[in-house]
C-alpha cells in the first residue's frame, strides 16, 4: 500500500446452486487466498454465497436464514483478516427481498450495498423475487447492530484515508446512470462490481469496454467480479470474466470459463493525481453519501502488474505503426498551417545527420506536399565544423538529395574562430564555451538564411534534450517552429524507422537506417580517429531512462523513489540499481535548474499527454527549487 499501490482480487469460486454451506466455504478458502497474495480489496460475484440462478428459491425461508447464518460465519473467519472484503448474496429486509454486496473486515460486517437497476429482459427476471434498492442508505437493525443498508455506502480505510471504496451491483454499471457515477464524485478511487454476467457471442469485448470506459470516465479503478462455473446452465452459461481496470486500462483480465482469482495492483495514487489535474472531474460540493472506516495494515505491496520501460511507445507493431503515422501527421500539419499562414516561400532546416534534424526535414517534406509546395524549397544546411564526421556528413547529404531538397553547405570553422579570437578564447579550451559558440553560430546561419529567403527555421530540438537542458540557450534551443518539441527522444527513433521502412526508397531507406545506427552526439568536439568522440548518452544519461522518469513525473506527478522503484521493475536485468538512482538524481537537477529554456520556447506541436510547452501543459516558476525532490531521492538506498 505504500506508494499508493493497492493488491486487489477478484475471486469467482466454484459453487453449487442453493448449496450454501458448499458456497460458504468456497468464499471463506477464496478469502485466504486472497488475503495470503496481499490483497486489500477483495471482490466476490454477485449472489455467490446462494448462486445467482436460484430462481424462485430466493422466495424461501430456509434459503435465506442459512444465507444470514454463512454471512455470520464468513465474517468470523474474516477475523485478523485487514481486507475490504464484498461477498454477493440475498436479504431479506422489513419483508422486501434485495439483492446485496455485504461488505466485511477484520471479523466485522460493515455495511449492505443494495443493487439499484434490476433487470427484468430477456434471460433476466430479477423484479420477479427482489426489490430495486432504496434512494439512499440508512440504517438497519442486524444480528443486534445498526449497520448501513442501500446504494453508495462509502469504505474508507483508517490507515490510508486516500483509499475509499463503493460497490455496485451488475446491472448497475449498464444503466444509463451508474451508482458509481455519485460514488466517486464523493471521493470513492476504487469501485467494486459483483456481477452475474452472463456469456453470449460477442459480449465478452463489449463487457470489456464497459469496465474499461466506467474506469476512465470516473478516473478510478475498478474490480469487476464475475460468476462462474457452478451455476446453473438451464438456459444460460456463466464465464467468470473477471476483470481489473484502472483508468481505462485493464490490468488484469480472466480467462473465461475457468473459475478463479484474478490479482493486480491500483495504483490509487496516479488516480488521485489525474483527478487533481483534470478540472473537468466534478467532486460533488456537497458529501452527503455515508461512510463506514475499516481497517488494513499499511505495507508494501508486492507489484505483479508490469511497466514498460519505453511509456511513450506502443507495445505492438500494429499499434506503433498506427502512432507513428498519426504523430508524423500532427507534425507535418502544424508546420503547414505555420508556414501558409506566415507566406513563407522556404522552410530552413539545419540537418547534422543525426536523428532529430533528420526527423524534422522529415516533417517539413510531409508538411510541403501536403501543402502543394515543391520540396525544392526545402532548404537544408549543413554547417561542417570541428566535431562533424564524415559519416554524419555523407549522411545529411544524400538524405536532402534524396528528398529532394535544396542542400546548401555552410562550413562554419572560419567564422568560429574569428568569433574566439573576438572574445578571447583559447580554440584549444574545449570548454562549454568552445561548444556552444558552435551551435550558437550554426542558428545564426540558418536564421539569416531564413531571413535571405523570406524563410521559416523548423526547430530540431525533441522534448528529452527539453527537460534535460541538453540544448545551447539561444542556439539549437531557438528557432521559428520547433515540430519535435513534444516527441521523446525514445519515440523519434521509433518515427525514423517507421519512415524509412514505409518511404519506398530503397537508398533513403538505407541513409535512414544508418542514421538510426549512429550514436546520438552533439558532435561538438573533434572526432578521434575520425569517429564521433562525444557520445550525449556518456554525458547525460540513457535516453530511455530519462524518457522514464519524465513521462512519470509529468503525466502522474509521482514522488521520486516511487519512480525509482518502478524504473527498478522496467529495467531489471538492463540497468542496475546503482546507475538507476544517479542518472534519476541527474535527470531532477537538470530537469529543475534548466526550467528557464523551457520558459521561452518557439511554438510547436502538441502529440501527447506529456509536453513542456510553457503556454499549455507545464508553467513552472525557472527558479523552483529542487530540494524536496532531492532529498527523497537521498532516503534512497541505491
Amino acid at each position: 500500500m505504500k506508494q499508493g499501490f493497492i493488491k486487489v482480487a477478484a475471486v469467482t469460486p466454484h459453487i453449487q446452486v442453493a448449496d450454501i454451506t458448499y458456497n460458504r466455504d468456497a468464499i471463506c478458502r477464496g478469502i485466504e487466498e486472497a488475503a495470503g497474495a496481499g490483497a486489500k480489496i477483495i471482490v466476490f460475484p454477485e449472489l455467490c454465497l446462494t448462486g445467482y440462478t436460484c430462481g424462485d428459491l430466493f422466495t424461501q425461508d430456509i434459503l435465506l436464514k442459512k444465507s444470514r447464518e454463512a454471512l455470520g460465519y464468513i465474517a468470523q473467519k474474516t477475523e485478523g483478516v485487514k481486507s475490504l472484503i464484498f461477498v454477493g448474496m440475498p436479504l431479506e429486509v422489513e419483508g422486501g427481498l434485495y439483492n446485496v454486496a455485504a461488505a466485511l473486515n477484520d471479523g466485522t460486517i460493515l455495511g449492505f450495498t443494495t443493487k439499484t437497476f434490476l433487470p427484468n429482459y430477456g434471460e433476466f427476471y430479477e423484479m420477479r423475487q427482489f426489490c430495486p434498492g432504496p434512494k439512499q442508505a440508512r440504517k438497519i437493525h442486524y444480528e443486534g447492530k445498526e449497520i448501513l443498508f442501500g446504494p453508495q455506502i462509502l469504505y474508507q480505510a483508517e490507515q490510508m484515508e486516500e483509499l475509499i471504496v463503493a460497490a455496485e451491483i451488475c446491472e448497475d454499471v449498464w444503466s444509463p446512470i451508474p451508482p458509481s457515477i455519485r460514488a466517486a464524485r464523493e471521493g470513492a478511487v476504487i469501485l467494486a462490481n459483483c456481477s452475474a454476467s452472463d456469456e453470449t457471442i460477442g459480449k465478452d469485448r463489449y463487457r470489456e469496454e464497459l469496465i474499461k470506459g466506467q474506469s476512465a470516465r470516473l478516473i478510478s479503478g475498478y474490480v469487476y467480479a464475475n460468476a462462474g462455473e457452478g451455476e446453473s446452465t438451464t438456459d444460460v452459461v456463466f464465464g467468470g470474466h473477471n476483470i481489473i481496470a484502472e483508468n481505462g486500462t485493464i490490468l488484469a483480465e480472466a480467462e473465461r470459463f475457468v473459475n478463479g482469482m484474478t490479482l493486480s495492483e491500483i495504483d490509487i495514487s496516479r488516480l488521485l493525481g489525474e483527478r487533481r489535474r483534470n478540472t473537468t472531474f466534478q467532486a460533488a460540493k456537497e458529501k452527503r453519501l455515508p461512510k463506514v472506516w475499516f481497517s488494513v495494515d499499511v505495507e508494501e505491496t508486492s507489484l505483479t502488474r508490469r511497466f514498460p520501460s519505453a511509456p511513450f511507445v506502443p507495445h505492438s507493431d500494429a499499434e506503433k505503426e498506427k502512432r507513428c503515422e498519426e504523430i508524423l501527421m500532427i507534425q507535418a500539419m502544424g508546420l503547414k498551417k505555420r508556414l501558409v499562414h506566415t507566406h513563407s516561400r522556404t522552410a530552413v532546416v539545419g540537418i547534422s545527420g543525426g536523428l532529430d534534424s533528420t526527423l524534422a526535414l522529415l516533417v517539413t517534406a510531409k508538411a510541403f506536399d501536403m501543402a502543394g509546395v515543391e520540396r525544392k524549397n526545402i532548404i537544408a544546411v549543413t554547417m561542417p565544423c570541428f566535431g562533424t564526421t564524415d559519416r554524419t556528413y555523407q549522411n545529411a547529404c544524400k538524405m536532402a538529395e534524396k528528398l529532394g531538397a535544396s542542400l546548401r553547405e555552410v562550413p562554419i570553422q572560419d567564422s568560429v574562430r574569428t568569433h574566439f579570437r573576438d572574445i578571447g578564447h583559447d580554440e584549444n579550451s574545449h570548454d562549454v564555451t568552445y561548444e556552444n559558440a558552435q551551435a550558437r553560430e550554426r542558428t545564426q546561419v540558418l536564421m539569416d538564411i531564413a531571413n535571405q529567403e523570406m524563410g521559416m527555421v523548423i526547430g530540431t530540438g525533441d522534448m528529452s534534450e527539453l527537460a534535460l537542458g541538453w540544448a545551447t540557450y539561444n542556439g539549437d534551443h531557438m528557432s521559428m517552429y520547433g515540430v519535435n518539441a513534444s516527441v521523446p527522444k525514445t519515440l523519434v527513433r521509433h518515427l525514423v524507422r517507421y519512415y524509412a521502412d514505409t518511404c519506398g526508397d530503397k537508398m533513403l531507406k538505407e541513409v535512414l537506417h544508418d542514421v538510426l545506427d549512429t550514436p546520438v552526439s552533439p558532435e561538438l568536439l573533434p572526432p578521434e580517429n575520425g569517429k564521433i568522440a562525444q557520445k550525449t548518452e556518456d554525458l547525460v544519461g540513457p535516453y530511455e531512462l530519462h524518457d522514464f522518469y519524465l513521462y512519470y513525473m509529468l503525466r502522474f506527478g509521482f514522488e521520486p523513489s516511487k519512480i525509482y522503484r518502478l524504473a527498478k521493475e522496467a529495467f531489471d536485468g538492463v540497468y542496475d540499481t546503482e546507475v538507476i538512482l544517479k542518472w534519476l538524481r541527474t535527470f531532477y537537477r537538470r530537469f529543475f535548474s534548466q526550467q528557464f529554456k523551457r520558459s521561452c520556447l518557439p511554438d510547436g506541436p502538441k502529440i501527447g499527454t506529456v509536453a513542456l510547452s510553457p503556454r499549455g501543459d507545464w508553467r513552472m516558476p525557472s527558479d523552483a527549487c529542487a530540494a524536496v525532490w532531492m532529498e527523497d531521492l537521498e532516503k534512497i538506498e541505491g
